[in-house]
């Protein structure tokens, strides 16, 4: 049985790799009660009471992207993403459909419109939470799944299934370092933290509300935080900045609302990756 366990495993990672998957792991569902970070109508076992198991999936985002937000550059890369983990996330729910057993996919965001999260800011199952029963990182002081590759630039999405699995280990030490990167890059001071909290305390609806104005503007999401993050092994390999100061500028004067204005605003000051550049364009 152990055996057959482990194959069935074997065939889902690699059929998630071929599909371009980056992270992948297995949380039993028992973890959600064992560890309760959260109230137990957001349980996938009181949800879905056949489920065994979460297969959670994760793919990165690119550090020369993320960190021109908010830009439509950044925006296009967030909804390829999404959609992109929507096909692998169905594919692998329908193989095991086929297999006989019991499987569906969690949308990533689950939202009709971002004026929603601003009326109720909270989402119906919590991936970043999967994420972290699943072995794929731990959570940051955002709230976000910081990861050992990826750091917190990665978007999730959750398989619920009966399939017996062999699960995945979680991880023991923090990948978090609590620099407050994130904290300092925020536009709009949505977090507050005492040393000793795991987490920051975070202002949710002041978040929905700035992102509703990135929507409105044709740049949607923001993703500071995410991108000031110096951990992950990407940041080793693209460097503290993947683009220049003129580079993040010149992205965000193409495509959305503001299109052809960002420029001309003379000594305009950047604030990205936890730094700020005062360029003069003239």
């Amino acid at each position: 049985m152990a055996s057959e366990k482990a194959r069935l495993k074997e065939k889902i990672v690699r059929k998630a790799k071929a599909l371009d998957i980056n992270l992948i792991g297995v949380a039993p569902v028992k973890r959600w009660q064992e560890q309760h970070l959260n109230d137990e109508e957001f349980w996938p076992q009181n949800i879905w009471p056949w489920a065994k198991n979460v297969i959670v999936l994760a793919m990165q985002i690119f550090p020369g992207m993320i960190e021109t937000t908010p830009s439509v550059v950044y925006s296009e890369l967030y909804n390829t993403t999404n959609r992109l983990l929507d096909d692998v996330s169905y594919r692998i729910a329908n193989f095991l459909n086929e297999e006989g057993y019991r499987a569906h996919f969690f949308p990533r965001d689950c939202y009709g419109d971002i004026s929603a999260l601003v009326k109720r800011p909270e989402a119906a199952f919590s991936h970043v939470i999967a994420g972290y029963y699943a072995g794929l990182g731990t959570i940051g002081l955002n709230h976000t799944l910081i990861t050992k590759k990826y750091g917190p630039r990665i978007r999730l999405v959750s398989i619920i299934t009966d399939a017996e699995l062999p699960a995945s280990r979680m991880l023991k030490e923090d990948v978090c370092i609590r620099c407050q990167a994130c904290i300092r890059a925020c536009p709009m001071q949505a977090f507050t933290w005492k040393k000793g909290e795991p987490v920051a305390n975070m202002d949710k609806h002041k978040c929905a509300l700035y992102h509703q104005q990135l929507k409105q503007e044709f740049h949607y999401p923001c993703g500071r935080c995410a991108a000031a993050c110096p951990v992950g092994l990407d940041k080793k390999r693209y460097g503290a900045n993947a683009i220049s100061a003129e580079g993040i500028l010149h992205c965000r004067d193409f495509g959305a609302a503001d299109a052809g204005e960002i420029k001309k605003q003379k000594g305009s000051v950047v604030r990205i990756a936890g730094r700020a550049a005062k360029k003069n364009f003239g």
